[in-house]
C-alpha cells in the first residue's frame, strides 16, 4: 500500500464525511487527549474511522482500518467497518425469534440467517450526536417499535471517550418501552502495525478473561 495511505487519518478531509442522508448531516468528529493520541468518530453509523496510539517511541499510528469518506462507506463490499452494531450483534438463526410467546420474524441478509440487525442495522443509520468535545463524543439513535422485526421503541446511546491513560472507551446504555431484543458491540477491524501495513497473521492476542 502507498505509504501515504499509512498515516494518522488526521490527515482525511473532514468534508469528506459530511453528507445528508435521510435528512439527517453526518460528519467527522476528532477526539484528543494530551499525550496526542487520537480517535476518529463518525454519526454515519456510529463509526470509529481511525485510532491513532503512541508507541513506545511515542509514535503515533493508525491501528483501525478504516475509510476516508462517507461515499466509501456506503459503497464497500463490507458495510460493518467500525460501525455501532445493533439491534442485534451477531447472527439471529433463520431470522426467527420468539419473546413472551410470540415470533418475530426479521430480515434474512446472511443465508438462511440475519446478521448484525437484519436488512438496515445501525451501522447504516445517521446518529444524533448530542455532546461533542475534545475527550468525549455522544451519540444517540431512536429506533423505532417494529424497525426491522423487533418489538419495541428503543432509545441507544453509545459513548467514545478517550483518557489521559490512551484508553478508548465505548460505553452502550439502551432502554425500551416493551419487552425486547438487544445485543450491541463496536465492529472496528485493527491491525497493529499500523493500517496498510500488512498482515495481521503474527498478531498475539491475550484476553484476561475466565472464559470466552
Amino acid at each position: 500500500m502507498n505509504e501515504s495511505l499509512r498515516r494518522t487519518k488526521s490527515f482525511i478531509n473532514p468534508h469528506s464525511f459530511k453528507k445528508v442522508i435521510d435528512g439527517k448531516e453526518t460528519a467527522l468528529f476528532k477526539l484528543k487527549n494530551a499525550k496526542g493520541m487520537e480517535a476518529l468518530i463518525t454519526n454515519y453509523g456510529g463509526r470509529l474511522v481511525g485510532l491513532s496510539v503512541p508507541d513506545k517511541n511515542s509514535v503515533l499510528t493508525d491501528v483501525v482500518i478504516g475509510l476516508g469518506s462517507v461515499d466509501d462507506y456506503q459503497r464497500s463490499t463490507e458495510p460493518y467497518f467500525g460501525a455501532t452494531i445493533g439491534r442485534y450483534c451477531n447472527r439471529i438463526a433463520n431470522g426467527i425469534f420468539k419473546l413472551d410467546g410470540k415470533e418475530y420474524t426479521i430480515y434474512k441478509n446472511n443465508g438462511p440467517n440475519s446478521l448484525h440487525g437484519g436488512k438496515r442495522g445501525f451501522h447504516d443509520v445517521v446518529w444524533d450526536v448530542i455532546h461533542f468535545d475534545n475527550s468525549r463524543v455522544e451519540l444517540y439513535y431512536f429506533s423505532e417499535d417494529m424497525e426491522e422485526g423487533f418489538p419495541g421503541n428503543l432509545k441507544v446511546r453509545v459513548t467514545y471517550a478517550l483518557t489521559e491513560e490512551n484508553s478508548l472507551k465505548i460505553s452502550y446504555l439502551a432502554t425500551t418501552d416493551k419487552p425486547t431484543v438487544v445485543n450491541l458491540t463496536n465492529h472496528a477491524f485493527f491491525n497493529l502495525n499500523g493500517e496498510g501495513s500488512g498482515t495481521i497473521l503474527n498478531h498475539q492476542v491475550q484476553i484476561r478473561a475466565n472464559c470466552y
